[in-house]
């Protein structure tokens, strides 16, 4: 039996874990819900037992395994500390890595940010696979960002590289972000950003938009500028101001080949590109324009693909 490897991606609602083969063939994924409750101190003992069943169902000892690899939401430096973790009940800063590798009996475990990980699957297995520079964003809930640079995760000292939805990129007034401060890149360009820009389009304007009897929601507001609705199409065109500025700004330090826009909203389909690439092209620096646009196709399994490939 070859060796396999584990790639977990932990959210705030569910854990998804992935077993692969020494190569990177997926063998079978399948995901456990995450109990955040008394401070998070299920999480790792829940993701333990779900790997470590997993192993007695396909009768794979110990010593079979290569490595687990997980992706965290928050700051995660090169041993596996973690700088807090608020969406899995985490007010403490700890080494991950060793404690989820007592759990499972010293299997090896590296762990990283689930954003730059995803990044990480996407250069492997996704949308990258060929490119060495690349910089992924993910347009939730909120907006991640994953760096990698000539094929490693760039993670910064703390872990903390690539948190592009914390560009300050508008002095508007706007209550604070999660974050703690005011004028994030996520409260214009993430999904719920899109919502409040609907929100007051919606509230300034009496033009008759199918969106005033639409759910609220970026899905339904993309499937309007699909059908050309025009009110929505303003809506897009200042999500894309945002976003392409704030995307200008990373590729003038970053310089990459390829950006990858993932999450919730790239399921829109590609209508989304354009109003991102023109303003993009409109503020990005002259040597740094020549990085192609694409969407993920690796998708939610992005995590668990880059776990795996972390550990590798």
């Amino acid at each position: 039996m070859g060796k396999k490897v584990f790639g977990v991606d932990v959210g705030g609602t569910s854990v998804k874990l992935g077993m692969f083969e020494g190569d990177g063939t997926l063998i079978e994924k399948w995901s456990i819900p995450t109990r955040t409750e008394e401070d998070g101190k299920h999480v790792l003992p829940d993701i333990a037992e779900a790997i470590k069943a997993k192993m007695a169902e396909k009768s794979c000892l110990a010593e079979d395994v290569f490595g687990v690899g997980i992706g965290l939401p928050g700051p995660v430096d090169d041993d596996g500390v973690i700088n807090k973790a608020v969406n899995l009940g985490w007010d403490r800063v700890f080494n991950v890595s060793k404690e989820l590798s007592g759990h499972l009996g010293g299997i090896k475990v590296r762990a990283g940010n689930d954003a730059n990980v995803a990044a990480l699957g996407e250069a492997w297995a996704g949308s990258g696979k060929g490119y060495n520079n690349i910089v992924m964003v993910t347009l939730g809930t909120g907006i991640g960002g994953g760096i990698v640079v000539d094929g490693n995760i760039y993670a910064g000292v703390t872990g903390s590289a690539g948190e592009i939805g914390h560009i300050h990129i508008s002095d508007e007034p706007i209550e604070a972000c999660n974050c703690g401060n005011c004028g994030c890149l996520e409260q214009f360009g993430s999904a719920t950003g899109i919502v409040r820009l609907l929100k007051k389009e919606l509230e300034s304007s009496d033009d008759d938009s199918i969106m005033r009897t639409a759910p609220l929601n970026a899905k339904d507001m993309w499937e309007a500028v699909k059908k050309g609705d025009a009110l929505a199409t303003r809506v897009a065109e200042k999500f894309g101001a945002y976003l392409g500025k704030g995307l200008a700004v990373i590729a003038n330090i970053i310089n990459p080949e390829l950006f990858i826009i993932g999450g919730g909203v790239s399921m829109s389909g590609d209508v989304i590109l354009p109003f991102i690439t023109k303003n993009f092209d409109k503020y990005v620096f002259h040597a740094c324009k020549e990085v192609k646009f694409v969407r993920s196709v690796l998708g939610n399994d992005g995590g668990i693909y880059g776990a795996a490939k972390l550990v590798m």
